[in-house]
């Protein structure tokens, strides 16, 4: 087989229906638009979400809360997951996807100071908290913020 032999499969293509070509075609007059009213006019119709005059779904239902259009979602790592790595490693945002520790980084990563960790490690992430950093570089290791 080659690019000169495909061909859309039987019957998942159909002639083009030309409406509104007269009674003879099966589809003249109204063109399937029916007889009267607003969907029966040329340019009717009515916007998503209205009900006719009733008080629409998105009216009636209340509103709650607030989002920030400023806000980050910051992916966060406990130090102790760090352990995974070998010792004298420098361990930045590319080389935790790698090695699927994250999959998104989305607008950053920030290292948070849950658990322990026992490996001298060089660490490049978005953030630290204090504890992160503390640990860090008691195991020896440095923290640098990207």
């Amino acid at each position: 087989m080659n690019l000169s032999q495909l061909k859309p499969a039987d019957g998942s293509t159909g002639k083009k229906w030309r409406k509104g070509r007269g009674h003879g075609s099966g589809n003249g007059k109204t063109a399937g638009r029916g007889q009267d009213g607003q969907k029966s006019r040329s340019g009717g119709g009515v916007r998503p979400g209205f009900e006719g005059g009733q008080m629409p779904l998105y009216r009636r239902l209340p509103k709650r809360g607030f989002t920030c259009r400023n806000s980050k979602e910051i992916v966060g790592i406990n130090v102790d997951t760090l352990n995974r790595y070998r010792a004298g490693l420098t361990v930045d945002v590319e080389k935790m996807i790698a090695t699927g520790l994250i999959s998104n980084p989305k607008d950053g990563v920030k290292i948070l100071g849950n658990g322990e960790l026992t490996k001298k490690l060089t660490v490049k992430a978005n953030a630290f908290s204090k504890s992160a950093i503390i640990k860090i570089e008691e195991a020896g290791g440095k923290a640098e913020v990207i």
